[in-house]
């Protein structure tokens, strides 16, 4: 009896279901660098997305050169802007300055 209950959940997961595929998103943030290496996360729809999370990370935004959209019409969304793509940070400003 077992071995049927196993047997039916093998070919349940098998037949059932779509195949698993990596995610693929257009920009991608790069943390770090230096002597500890560093890391880059692909996960960003749009450029803005991507600079909100650098920004509190301390890193930068480019476009994922591994991205491909999928087939068909895209609204144009998430350029970047025309000037850079890389974060500069901003300059304080105060009151009494």
């Amino acid at each position: 009896m077992r071995y049927l209950i196993a047997a039916l959940g093998v070919a349940v997961a098998a037949g059932a279901g779509t195949p698993a595929q990596a995610q693929n998103y257009p920009w991608c943030e790069y943390i770090g660098g230096g002597f500890d290496g560093g890391g880059r996360n692909c996960g960003f729809i749009s450029f803005e997305q991507c600079m909100q999370t650098a920004w509190g990370n301390g890193g930068d935004c480019r476009r994922n050169p591994q991205y491909e959209p999928p087939p068909g019409e895209h609204p144009y969304k998430g350029a970047a802007p025309a000037a850079a793509t890389r974060h500069a940070p901003k300059k304080a400003t105060h009151k009494n300055s």
